[in-house]
């Protein structure tokens, strides 16, 4: 699966967010557990599906929240738990994201809004 550089350093920000959370939580000898696993999946495949593609911001800042209710509480768990790790384990990454995150969110026509 080819993503839009946008969506694809979306999609590295969110596997190294979900490493360093699974790390942290789940005591297991695998990279990565088959929970964490799940969780990206599912993420890849909403950033693959999102309607804005090279247009849209942060899925947090989105005006379109495409996650299941259960799918996004883990993800916001997880990024509550990393997001503020990830300024001293992956800074450029860190950096690159909130940069992203002021994006302005565009409709659903694709339009961004002012």
């Amino acid at each position: 699966m080819t993503l839009p550089p946008i969506l694809q350093r979306e999609l590295d920000t969110v596997t190294l967010m979900v490493k360093l959370y699974c790390r942290d939580h789940h005591n297991d000898d695998n990279p990565i557990c088959n929970e964490c696993t799940e969780l990206l999946d599912y993420a890849a495949k909403r950033l693959s599906n999102c309607p804005f593609q090279e247009h849209k911001t942060t899925c947090g800042k989105c005006s379109v929240h495409c996650y299941k209710k259960d799918m996004r509480q883990k993800i916001v768990d997880v990024m509550r738990y990393s997001g503020p790790k990830m300024i001293w384990k992956h800074p450029i990454i860190a950096l690159q994201h909130v940069i992203d995150s002021r994006r302005k969110s565009p409709d659903l026509t694709g339009k961004v809004k002012i």
